[in-house]
């Protein structure tokens, strides 16, 4: 038998670690042969114990490559001219990419054939062999990320008394059946990729910026971080009819929430570009990546019909109740404006899905900016003027000390932080005050009339 290295033949003088690359590549590719004993010009040497070689071998690929590919790999003992040399027969596998386990699914442990030689397989080369291998569903797909952690969604599930081990985390689809993280697990991970960018923009276009956060993690962390920021900029008016004082927010808190977990719960996390909200002082836009599913329409959705892009993440956050089995989520959103003259609207396009909603404050509050002026609040705090006490208070403060900051507002009134930052950009919203600086240093003068 004549032997020579070719495309789907590697020769083998003796044991070497190479020989898990060899394996790897032709299992990642269309098989071949590899022949322990031969020298790479082909003479035969042989080898002295060809049943403990083929065991050492055995144990090697069983240890090391991941994931099993033993089924694939088949030994024989054949002699020529006199000596025995092992010949190891390596089937195209089912699972690719197969890697060194101690590498990770990463070029320098994925290996595949190119002409005679066993080399690194590219980024590209890895994600096509696992889209080939685990089909078109992103979440199902093996994640590129093998290292990952979950302290952010232990921590939700801990406080709704939910047990998360190595069961729920396989019975969930974090896992695969070889117990391998999937994407669901990446995206639920503290390594997950897919952020969530937030925009404060002055005035209703986005000529001027106010603030901007970009949230990171899992997507348990983003949705809880995410809901804090936003509710901060959620602003609280208060009316008066007649002895009542009625708080209104500038969106209904069920709104938000709703729109927030369609933003996470349906995007299309294939694409790497981030989701966006952005916060106007007429409206919040929610736009997530991925518009419709196929012969899905704009009405279905309104009427309740749910086909949602990510069944298994969906899962999960029905498992920590955060959403119901069924599509109710833009109902709740159009209930929450029920009796409310300007709606929520939903806007679509072929990679892209916008919710809406309209500050229900807005119109009250150009009415009384032009209404008001500085010295009629502080002059009056009454209630039937439909003039807050604190507002009065803060002005008054802010005139006899030049600047206010949101210590002084939660000193003054013995508020907590959010509420001192709600009336104090009520306040300059109002064309009352004047905002300088950021962050810290962020003080607040008085506008003169």
């Amino acid at each position: 038998m004549l032997f020579r290295e070719s495309e789907t033949v590697e020769l083998k003088e003796i044991v070497t670690d190479d020989i898990k690359k060899e394996i790897i590549a032709f299992a990642n590719c269309n098989g071949g042969k590899l022949y322990v004993g031969v020298q790479d010009d082909g003479t035969i040497i042989g080898v002295e114990d060809a049943d403990s070689i083929s065991l050492q071998i055995s144990n090697m690929i069983r240890d090391t490559i991941k994931p099993d590919i033993t089924m694939f790999v088949h030994y024989e003992t054949i002699e020529e001219k006199g000596k025995e040399i092992i010949a190891i027969d390596v089937q195209r596998g089912t699972d690719r990419p197969y890697y060194l386990a101690k590498k990770g699914m990463r070029p320098e442990g994925v290996f595949v054939r190119q002409g005679y030689s066993s080399v690194p397989a590219t980024d590209t080369a890895i994600r096509y062999m696992i889209k080939e291998t685990d089909g078109d569903r992103f979440e199902a797909i093996r994640s590129l990320n093998q290292d990952l952690t979950f302290e952010a969604a232990k921590k939700e599930f801990d406080i709704r008394n939910l047990e998360f081990g190595p069961k729920q985390i396989q019975t969930l689809k974090l896992t695969d059946q070889d117990g391998l993280y999937t994407n669901l697990g990446l995206l639920l991970s503290d390594q997950c990729v897919h952020t969530i960018k937030v925009a404060i923009f002055q005035g209703t276009d986005q000529m001027v910026f106010k603030d901007r956060r970009e949230f990171g993690g899992s997507l348990l962390r983003q949705m809880n971080e995410v809901y804090d920021y936003v509710d901060i900029h959620n602003q609280t008016r208060a009316t008066i009819q007649k002895l009542l004082r009625i708080d209104v927010r500038d969106y209904p808190e069920v709104a938000i929430r709703e729109a927030l977990l369609n933003t996470l719960v349906h995007r299309d996390y294939s694409f790497s570009s981030s989701s966006l909200i952005s916060i106007y002082t007429d409206r919040i836009e929610f736009v997530s990546i991925g518009g419709l599913m196929p012969g899905i329409e704009l009405e279905d959705i309104m009427l309740g019909l749910s086909v949602c892009r990510n069944q298994d993440l969906a899962n999960v956050f029905y498992r920590l109740h955060l959403i119901e089995a069924y599509g109710t989520g833009m109902g709740k959103i159009m209930k929450a404006y029920e009796g409310e003259e300007e709606k929520p609207k939903i806007e679509t396009t072929k990679n892209a899905f916008k919710i809406i909603l309209p500050n229900i404050n807005t119109k009250n509050e150009t009415r009384n900016d032009k209404e008001t002026n500085v010295d009629a609040i502080i002059g009056s705090a009454t209630v039937g003027e439909n003039v807050l006490d604190e507002e009065a208070l803060i002005l008054d403060y802010a005139r006899s000390h030049e600047f206010i900051t949101r210590n002084d507002v939660i000193e003054l009134l013995k508020v907590s932080t959010s509420t001192a930052s709600r009336i104090l950009q009520r306040l300059v919203r109002s064309g009352l005050l004047k905002q300088y600086g950021k962050a810290r240093s962020t003080r607040y003068r008085m506008i003169k009339s």
